[in-house]
């Protein structure tokens, strides 16, 4: 009354009174929300160098949660929450998920689905989620995925938005709504349009992630709900950037899947990455691709306004439990966002302030340990030669190591063909992609169990491919080096044959010169021979069902029981009678070699396959090696700026 009072003496008067009730309103009923959040775990449990692992995590995370002075904390994940490699092995083995201990010990709120989450296929992530090991219940989220085709996954979908507070187990919805701090925060999730191509959903369908997520946050909206949190898995933290504009309603956006490092203050960084940041900052040269920036952009990215004219933050962090993001944000009594700071908290390996949560170390730390030191006992061979398995280099030019497994492939389909009643190969090929964790065999090294499997790690097997015709055989090899400049993982490590290809040209037109071991040619100038035979083609299963965007999709294959693991340590023992010889896997072979493309001059034209030997890149027939780029020099030079990219990983 007193105020009504106030607005009836004079006019000027009631406007500076009403500013200053609104801003005790706003101050009063403001509400601050700590966003603590990471993405890509991937099974990386154990430290390994500048990574702490994932008790350390857990440890400053759960610190992180209790210190936190804003009204409300939520702990979020946006997906790739385990990975096919030695942690996984372990946990299929001993029966127990790992990473579901890690996961309930770190306490989200809310999951997001990544691509990586199905690579074991549905029925496992369905196991995964009902685990035991998970004793804080939590919500599965994905907005534009329909599980309808997948019993086991559908058995635990709920239609959202759910409400979490009154979750008893685990479940997949669309999204949630949480209750923190007498606040209902709505969460949101989305999953890349390429996780069929990428992994292994099966039945699972996949929705456009815009209209599936706008539609998601209209219902929350529409019932009273005013901050929305998406958390999304696109791969790329530019996708994310990209679709905050089209959306309205969300506040906050939370990117998996790219694992780029944002960060805009000295001091935050792991040693590693501060010591790449200032070679950047201290390169004379101002070459890009001899120190690249290792980060991505400042944290938070402020730039992203969404379609109703709002200011987005929108963050990420480098995955393998490495950083920790702390976004701070204060809402207004309508749930606009009115400010935000933040900063990743990296998690190092040597904190002597921070040691690994004992229940974690125990539980789920130990057993990983203790089964890659059973691997690591079981030597299959040595090597003469450093084997080069760089996750830049595998995913855009050739590798001896490449060559070997690709070459494992082969042999394994050739000695299981007549038992399983298919051709033999003549061809094999093996996706960079599903060649991990950037294994490099030093030269005079043993190679391990445990060298296989971290190589390795995907329950991929050795498959059959019968009757590929020439055409078709192109199409493949077009789509393997179709992305090269993004270093994508569908660059295909080749055997059983020479391939020529002129990256300067268009997508889809990079295939020069194709000629089996045994000399016959199935493309020559960038053309299929005429009558070229069709190829039987030895890969693994994943490649086999289109995955990667392979053209294999409808044609029949047959899997001869052996996974890719197994076949590379069959392949060393059996076939190589324990040693990888420099000859044989010479680290600048000529099986691959990337020209600029003259019509007149085929790579076919000297009659060997197109490579000369010497391994200068020039071609038979006479032309000038040194107007020819060296075999690979293209794609070096795609991998030299790549790699210190990639160590941030790319899906």
């Amino acid at each position: 009354m007193k105020m009504l009072r106030l607005f009836k003496r004079t006019a000027l008067l009631a406007g500076s009174l009403s500013l200053l009730s609104w801003l005790t309103a706003s101050s009063a009923q403001a509400f601050t929300l700590t966003v603590l959040h990471n993405n890509d775990g991937e099974s990386q449990l154990t430290p390994d160098g500048d990574e702490a692992g994932a008790a350390r995590f857990v440890t400053l995370i759960n610190s992180l949660q209790n210190s936190a002075t804003t009204d409300a904390v939520i702990t979020l994940s946006s997906g790739d929450n385990f990975l096919a490699g030695t942690a996984f092995d372990a946990s299929l083995d001993d029966g127990i998920f790992y990473d579901a201990i890690v996961l309930n010990a770190i306490g989200y709120d809310a999951i997001a689905l990544g691509n990586h989450d199905f690579d074991f296929g549905p029925d496992l992530l369905a196991e995964f989620i009902t685990s035991p090991q998970f004793t804080n219940p939590v919500p599965y989220l994905s907005a534009n995925l329909d599980f309808s085709g997948e019993p086991a996954l559908q058995a635990l979908f709920e239609l959202g938005p759910i409400d979490a507070s009154a979750l008893t187990n685990n479940v997949i919805s669309e999204s949630a709504i949480i209750d923190k701090g007498g606040e209902k925060i709505g969460v949101v999730s989305a999953i890349t349009e390429e996780l069929a191509s990428i992994s292994s959903p099966r039945g699972v369908e996949i929705e456009p992630v815009l209209a599936a997520v706008q539609a998601e946050i209209d219902q929350l909206e529409a019932q009273g709900i005013n901050k929305i949190i998406l958390i999304s898995h696109l791969q790329s933290i530019n996708n994310e950037l990209d679709l905050v504009p089209q959306l309205s309603g969300v506040d906050i956006v939370i990117a998996g899947g790219g694992d780029e490092l944002l960060a805009d203050a000295a001091g935050t960084l792991l040693p590693s990455d501060q010591a790449q940041l200032d070679a950047f900052l201290n390169d004379t040269d101002g070459d890009p691709e001899t120190n690249p920036n290792p980060v991505f952009g400042d944290y938070p990215i402020a730039s992203a306004v969404s379609q109703n004219g709002q200011v987005v933050p929108v963050v990420t962090t480098p995955g393998n439990y490495q950083y920790i993001g702390r976004l701070e944000v204060e809402f207004n009594d309508q749930g606009v966002v009115t400010s935000f700071n933040g900063e990743p908290v990296r998690v190092l390996a040597q904190d002597p302030n921070t040691s690994p949560d004992p229940f974690v170390q125990a539980n789920a730390v130990e057993p990983v340990l203790e089964n890659e030191a059973e691997l690591a006992q079981n030597v299959i061979g040595q090597t003469d030669v450093t084997l080069d398995g760089t996750r830049a280099l595998v995913r855009t030019q050739q590798t001896n190591f490449g060559n070997l497994i690709a070459d494992s492939l082969l042999w394994q389909g050739q000695q299981l063909a007549d038992e399983f009643g298919v051709d033999s190969p003549q061809v094999g090929l093996q996706n960079g992609g599903g060649i991990r964790n950037d294994v490099v065999i030093p030269a005079g090294s043993d190679i391990t169990e445990l060298d296989t499997f971290t190589a390795l790690p995907f329950p991929n097997f050795v498959s059959v491919i019968p009757d590929v015709g020439a055409a078709l055989f192109k199409a493949v090899l077009e789509n393997a080096v179709s992305q090269v400049e993004d270093v994508a993982g569908r660059y295909a490590q080749v055997a059983g044959f020479t391939l020529g290809l002129d990256l300067t040209a268009a997508p889809g037109s990079r295939v020069i010169d194709v000629t089996l071991d045994d000399g016959t040619p199935i493309v020559f100038n960038a053309q299929v021979v005429a009558g070229a035979p069709a190829v039987d083609v030895a890969t693994i299963d994943f490649l086999a069902r289109g995955g990667d965007d392979y053209p294999f999709t409808g044609l029949d294959f047959t899997s001869v029981g052996v996974s890719y693991q197994q076949a590379l340590a069959n392949y060393i023992q059996q076939e190589l009678g324990g040693t990888v010889t420099a000859e044989a896997y010479l680290v600048d072979s000529d099986r691959v070699v990337a020209t600029m493309f003259d019509p007149d001059e085929s790579l076919s034209s000297g009659g060997d396959g197109g490579m000369d030997g010497d391994m200068d890149g020039g071609m038979d027939g006479g032309s000038d090696p040194a107007s020819v780029p060296e075999p690979g020099t293209v794609l070096g030079l795609i991998a030299t700026g790549a790699i210190a990219v990639l160590k941030r990983r790319t899906a």
